[in-house]
């Protein structure tokens, strides 16, 4: 029997490879990339193929599977063979390429949850899956270390965290195991156990089951001097902890998904605020906060809301007349950009957000920014006009974009070689004379997003590439400052004078003082554009899944 392989298995471009590999190297070490990277080209191999190919010994390759299966990035399953065959390996690249985004879901958890809610996904996403009683107690401790001398956090209060996380969908359970065991065939040796891939987390009924845990307390505080003591103690006390907490075998992982649709409806209504005003945007966001239990991830509209259920949904602090908001809705149907739209009457009106109209809006505006700041205002001009008139000849272009003959062709050759504009032939003959063929140009949105996007994989890769150049090319004074930190940290733990600290201070000379700081002000730069780049990474795969999922 053959199953079908996701999208996210195929189709790999370069720039997506080498972005894997980067990531990989990044977060995991040489040898993960070196076996995720191979698995990425090879497609699925077993394990000891893998390890022939790659020529590292089946130790490391074994201990690589098992991070990248710990962290989702790769799944496993019957081979050619059948069951009783060898388990073969897949990559999953779109669950790497997540990485990218580690810290704006952390950060989206502290605006949402505060710090207690940022611990908890940041040690999920370190740690790939965590059982409830282990991110408590470890999220518990960290927050006690920050707190001052005497406090410390109950772990109730971290529990009540997780549970919010996990009743909003932000945490899910991952999905049990399905190994099917000793087979009853005799012509199968049933010593050996048939291995398969674990089904989706939705697929499981307890995906958002809380389990009771038997967890009282407070975090304890580290010592500096003890810190790695602790962490081994820690590693071999975790066993019988989870076996007294009572959730033992139950694990939990980031749900990426609801992080995305979260994304998604943020954009959404920041595009709105933007065009309209803050009440459209508020009036936006509460159809989308209703909507959000009861609406497929891939639909291409919310469900439909009256208006009496918006009046009454709307913040307190929105203290608006219901004429008003029948008067802003009918400005949101009509506006061109069609973020909300009209399917009924009933109950004051049938309203709903059209999502994949948004998100097609959105990669719009993002090509159109991209034409006007590479190629200038006039260039965008065009672009626009094609977009809207979808097929013009040249001279329609000249007229329409009040454009000279000469300047329009210029700008129309450039964009068409960049393939950000495709040119049409009509032929009137069969023969295909020129004189007697008409030449259109037209934009088609969804492969110039697709090329949009694969121009952003490079640049990210490069930001990164750039990012690691400066970290190692200064290493050596990275390591200077990190000890001399650690070592003024350890100081005033233990009250000692100014003039110790002022002494150790000046271990660091003005001249790599000054080079750190240029430094810090670089990485800083890079990172910023890594996450902006990403966010308009973010747009375009939303559009692209949504115009693929309408189809």
């Amino acid at each position: 029997m053959t199953t079908e392989i996701p999208r996210y298995f195929l189709e790999m471009t370069a720039q997506e490879v080498r972005l894997c590999g980067l990531l990989l190297q990044e977060h995991f070490g040489d040898v993960v990339e070196k076996v995720g990277t191979h698995l990425i080209r090879s497609g699925v191999l077993t394990l000891r193929a893998l390890a022939h190919e790659t020529k590292l010994a089946l130790d490391l390759v074994k201990k690589s599977l098992c991070v990248l299966v710990q962290h989702g990035m790769c799944t496993f399953g019957p081979g050619r063979r059948g069951p009783a065959g060898p388990v073969e390996y897949r990559i999953n690249c779109e669950r790497i390429l997540h990485m990218l985004r580690y810290p704006r879901y952390i950060y989206t958890a502290k605006s949402l949850y505060g710090d207690t809610g940022e611990l908890i996904i940041e040690e999920i996403l370190q740690r790939g899956q965590m059982t409830m009683s282990s991110t408590v107690k470890t999220v518990a401790d960290r927050l006690t270390h920050n707190m001052p001398e005497g406090q410390s956090m109950d772990y109730s209060e971290v529990v009540s965290a997780f549970s919010r996380l996990v009743e909003t969908h932000f945490l899910q359970r991952c999905p049990p195991m399905a190994s099917a065991g000793s087979s009853s065939s005799g012509a199968v040796d049933t010593s050996l156990p048939v291995v398969t891939q674990p089904a989706e987390p939705e697929s499981n009924p307890e995906c958002y089951k809380l389990p009771y845990i038997n967890l009282t307390g407070q975090g304890k505080r580290r010592r500096s001097s003890e810190d790695g003591e602790d962490d081994q103690r820690a590693a071999k006390k975790a066993k019988t902890d989870n076996s007294q907490c009572g959730d033992e075998g139950i694990y939990w992982q980031v749900n990426f998904l609801r992080f995305h649709l979260h994304f998604r409806d943020q954009a959404i209504i920041s595009a709105v605020s933007c065009k309209l005003d803050q009440t459209s945007s508020e009036i936006v966001r509460t159809m989308l906060r209703m909507s959000e239990v009861t609406t497929p991830a891939h639909a291409a509209f919310t469900q439909a809301l009256s208006a009496n259920e918006i009046f009454r949904s709307l913040p307190s602090n929105y203290n608006i007349a219901r004429p008003i908001l029948d008067q802003y809705l009918t400005l949101l149907v009509d506006d061109p950009m069609e973020f909300v739209g009209k399917t009924g009457d009933s109950g004051g009106g049938m309203y709903v957000v059209n999502l994949h109209r948004a998100l097609a809006n959105l990669a719009r505006a993002t090509l159109e920014s991209v034409v006007q700041e590479r190629f200038g205002s006039r260039s965008a001009r065009i672009f626009r006009l094609l977009l809207r008139k979808r097929h013009l000849e040249q001279k329609q272009v000249e007229d329409f974009a009040m454009v000279p003959a000469k300047e329009a062709k210029d700008m129309l050759y450039t964009l068409l070689s960049e393939n950000l504009v495709q040119l049409q032939e009509v032929p009137k003959t069969p023969d295909y004379a020129p004189s007697r063929t008409f030449y259109l140009y037209t934009v088609n949105q969804l492969p110039t997003a697709r090329l949009l996007l694969q121009h952003c994989y490079k640049t990210i890769g490069n930001l990164i590439e750039r990012r690691l150049y400066e970290t190692k090319e200064n290493k050596r004074l990275l390591e200077k400052s990190q000890r001399i930190e650690a070592i003024l940290a350890s100081l005033q733990a233990t009250g000692a004078e100014t003039a110790q600290l002022t002494e150790v201070e000046e271990m660091i000379t003005a001249p790599e003082r000054q080079q750190l700081e240029s430094l810090r002000h670089h990485i800083n730069k890079l990172d910023s554009s890594e996450n902006q780049v990403d966010e308009t990474i973010f747009l375009l795969e939303s559009y692209i899944n949504s115009t693929q999922a309408s189809r």
